[in-house]
């Protein structure tokens, strides 16, 4: 029997890791074995991160909440139960988003909030 060495697949495989790894530094991106480490390395944290990235904006609305809630004299948790209890669906998102660019609105909120 021939012997078979899989060269187009085993190469199709290195271009695969070493397109991947495109823009790292020194050998990183030059040579499979320390490509495919960093390459894998970088794909765990781009997964980790997709899922971080969803916790940090949250953060960030509410910091920015609270910024314009103590602002307007009232606290964030005491907004937030107010907007509940109004029955407002709106999100964090949206109601940050007012806060920051559209403050006159975001104080007529919390009037009615606090009227409730």
């Amino acid at each position: 029997m021939p012997r078979v060495k899989h060269a187009p697949a085993s190469r199709a495989r290195h271009k695969k890791v070493l397109k991947r790894a495109k823009g790292y530094r020194q050998g990183r991106s030059k040579l499979f074995k320390r490509a495919k480490e960093f390459s894998e390395r970088a794909l765990t944290y781009a997964w980790r991160d997709r899922r971080r990235k969803k916790r940090d904006f949250r953060r960030l609305w509410i910091a920015r909440l609270t910024a314009a809630c103590r602002g307007q004299g009232i606290s964030y948790s005491a907004f937030m139960a107010g907007v509940k209890r109004a029955g407002w669906a709106i999100n964090r998102r949206s109601l940050a988003e007012i806060a920051f660019q559209e403050p006159e609105i975001f104080s007529r909120l919390v009037e009615k909030v606090r009227s409730q």
